[in-house]
């Protein structure tokens, strides 16, 4: 197995080490949260989701072994299906994301062959810490003794944390800047980079990077870097499922993009592109429009609904510097932030203009009036809300 813990961003790393394992003849797992459409997608082999048959028939296992009396949280759960899942289906990997944290993650009692720590950001500090450091510190928690690990674009307090405790573990330790190298070459009009990577022992030029924004040239980096660590470790790969399997990562619903006439709400016809993506705290918004920053456009429309428990200045604000009109939209979901409360915090504290806000009930009914009246590229902003809204609109 190979652990990942991410901060945010959760799923790039994940998804192009398991396309470029499976390009090596692998037969590979993954294990993600949350989904997107269906809780299917949180585990599949290869591209295949498990089957509702299979998570019936594994549910009615697992539950009988958990404590009655100290029930397992719906992560727990879902954690011990997964790992039963593949362990029955005898693959030759899998690749394991944390849910949350690491150190108390119940992802963690796997044995891997390799992790990594991709970003620390501040993030659920009513569990893991106030600080850099302090959530560092508990992601560090997925270190285990000899076990090789690699770091990605760490700030400098969440590097001193975790590479003191993979010194103190004996851990094999490469880190993004210091011991391997990604340069971003370009960028093209849908955002996607290509990048040059160097290792030591490895140099790939011109890679093709599936995932917009710029911020994937790190994650690809990182993914490279753990496929390079199996490699040592017997699980054979060449540069050619290097390039084609980062070139085929598939990740849908983060920065996706759809052409205009391709998604055309009841009633209307889109007349412009549309980005849909879930950034829902501070780091997810800037590398979100860090993309959007990169793009060839005339206007911007977002249509967005944010959770009420979540920061919602700083997740909004350098987004707004980038609009042209903003479609504030009700979520359904228990958490979420009311249309008028949004439009409160945007323009008294943020400054933005109320005469270029409209506020809608409902997704439908803001993308409807965002598509009638649209000559841009949109946004949707689903801040940890389920898509089901968009696509069953």
């Amino acid at each position: 197995m190979i652990h990942l813990s991410v901060t945010n961003v959760k799923g790039p790393v994940g998804v192009m080490l398991h396309s470029i394992l499976g390009r090596a003849g692998f037969r590979v797992g993954i294990y993600t949260s949350p989904h997107l459409i269906t809780f299917r997608e949180r585990i599949k082999i290869g591209r295949e989701m498990i089957s509702e048959d299979e998570v019936l028939a594994l549910s009615q296992r697992v539950w009988p072994a958990t404590d009655p009396n100290s029930p397992p949280t719906f992560f727990e759960f879902v954690t011990a299906l997964a790992l039963l899942y593949f362990a029955e289906k005898k693959i030759d990997l899998a690749i394991i994301e944390t849910g949350l944290g690491g150190r108390l993650d119940s992802t963690n009692v796997i044995e891997p062959l390799a992790a990594a720590i991709t970003n620390i950001a501040l993030e659920h500090t009513e569990h893991l810490g106030g600080t850099l450091a302090e959530i560092a510190s508990e992601k560090a928690g997925i270190i285990k003794a000899g076990v090789p690990l690699v770091c990605g674009n760490l700030v400098r307090e969440a590097v001193e944390v975790i590479q003191a405790r993979a010194k103190e573990l004996a851990c094999p330790t490469l880190v993004l800047g210091k011991d391997f190298l990604v340069e971003t070459l370009r960028s093209d009009d849908q955002g996607l980079p290509s990048i040059d990577y160097r290792l030591e022992g490895l140099e790939l030029n011109n890679l093709a990077v599936p995932l917009a924004g710029p911020h994937q040239a790190d994650n690809a980096a990182v993914a490279l870097t753990l496929a390079w660590v199996l490699n040592g470790l017997g699980f054979s790969v060449t540069e050619e499922h290097f390039r084609s399997g980062l070139a085929e990562a598939q990740w849908p619903g983060r920065a996706e993009r759809f052409a205009a006439g391709s998604w055309p709400p009841e009633g209307s016809v889109a007349k412009a592109p549309l980005i849909l993506d879930g950034a829902h705290n501070p780091a997810g918004a800037q590398a979100l429009a860090a993309m959007l920053e990169t793009l060839k456009r005339r206007r911007l429309h977002v249509i967005l609904g944010v959770m009420a428990d979540k920061d919602i200045g700083e997740v909004l604000g350098r987004i707004l510097n980038l609009a042209d009109r903003i479609f504030l939209t009700h979520l359904i979901f228990l958490r979420a932030s009311l249309p008028e409360l949004l439009f409160v915090i945007i323009v008294s504290s943020l400054g933005w203009h109320p005469q270029l806000t409209t506020l809608h009930r409902s997704l439908p009914e803001a993308f409807r009036s965002s598509a009638d009246e649209a000559v841009s590229t949109l946004l949707c902003l689903l801040s940890a809300s389920p898509f089901t809204q968009c696509v069953n609109m």
